[in-house]
């Protein structure tokens, strides 16, 4: 009977913590992140920027840097992309050359605008909102954006 109450326990907290979490309301997953002076991204130019996610856990470790691509158009004008295919996940990378990001995975490739040009992914890649303040380059984030929640 003891095992059997235990075993019960281990299946029926899980389940009813899931159940329960609706009614306790959603605690903040975004917030705006400052990724450095807009001078550290060259015109016409796509570079990899890296920055703390706000929500880790102190176990979270090297985890909590996220990491993303900023594409600087013109002056103010940027365009901030998840770094993940959206596809399965994989981290693209981006190909100055051919101005093309490309995923190793499953040959996932996207134009510079982050628009899905060939392979298995639905769309293009997610894009951060941002915004510029006093000279730095500010993006909206925190959690991983998926097809249901974009960034």
């Amino acid at each position: 009977m003891a095992l059997n109450g235990v075993a019960a326990a281990l299946v029926g907290v899980p389940i009813l913590s899931y159940v329960l979490s609706g009614l306790f309301g959603r605690k903040a997953d975004s917030a705006w992140i400052p990724l450095g002076p807009i001078g550290n991204f060259p015109e016409n130019n796509t570079r990899l920027a890296t920055f703390k996610n706000p929500f880790v856990q102190s176990w979270d470790g090297q985890t909590g840097d996220i990491p993303c691509w900023v594409r600087r158009i013109e002056g103010e004008k940027f365009q901030v992309f998840a770094i993940n295919c959206t596809h399965l996940g994989c981290p693209v990378r981006w190909f100055q050359e051919s101005r093309l990001f490309m995923c190793p995975c499953h040959g996932g490739v996207f134009y510079e605008d982050g628009s899905r040009a060939s392979g298995p992914p639905p769309r293009g890649l997610f894009e951060y909102q941002y915004k510029v303040e006093n000279g730095q380059l500010i993006i909206h984030g925190g959690h991983l954006p998926n097809l249901s929640e974009p960034a």
